[in-house]
């Protein structure tokens, strides 16, 4: 099997880690090697010493990209959950990254917000987070990603199930 990278962009609250939670269980059912690159957690690590400003998130996803590489040079598959805003970065990232899969997790900045589900958009309502993706701060839809999910309209299930046939059909898993 060679070394691909599932790159998941999308605004917070989409559905990147919980799609990509069920995917890496999937892949690891079926003895597909797999590496999970969650942003919340390559931040927290790797990224540890960086902030918010725009240099700093291009910084932080260029280091995922970077790691993504590594990995897939070793044939192992990689899901990366990075919100990536911009179309600058990410085009970054597929030039690096040979194996490079883009899967837009579309979902309304209303529906995120409702989900709240890492508390961003109430800190952002009560004035905590001054610059967010989506908000104030600009997310670049990607113009050509190989897959869409649309969260808002697709179960958990059908998301996960139509990057799965995509992934079959293409002859990656």
């Amino acid at each position: 099997m060679k070394g691909y990278t599932i790159w998941f962009t999308g605004i917070s609250g989409s559905g990147k880690t919980t799609i990509a939670n069920e995917l890496v269980q999937i892949f690891r059912e079926r003895k597909i090697p797999v590496v999970l690159l969650d942003g919340d957690i390559v931040r927290k690590t790797l990224s540890h010493d960086l902030g918010y400003s725009k240099e700093d998130r291009d910084r932080h996803i260029t280091r995922v990209a970077d790691v993504s590489h590594l990995i897939n040079i070793n044939d192992i598959l990689v899901i990366a959950c990075v919100l990536s805003p911009t179309r600058k970065i990410r085009r970054y990232a597929r030039k690096l990254i040979e194996n490079f899969i883009e899967v837009y997790i579309k979902c309304p900045y209303e529906v995120c917000e409702k989900r709240d589900v890492k508390g961003f958009y109430k800190q952002v309502r009560e004035g905590k987070i001054k610059h967010f993706v989506g908000y104030n701060i600009s997310y670049e839809e990607p113009e050509n990603p190989e897959i869409i999910l649309n969260t808002d309209k697709e179960t958990l299930a059908e998301s996960v199930q139509k990057l799965i046939s995509y992934l079959e059909k293409n002859n990656i898993i």
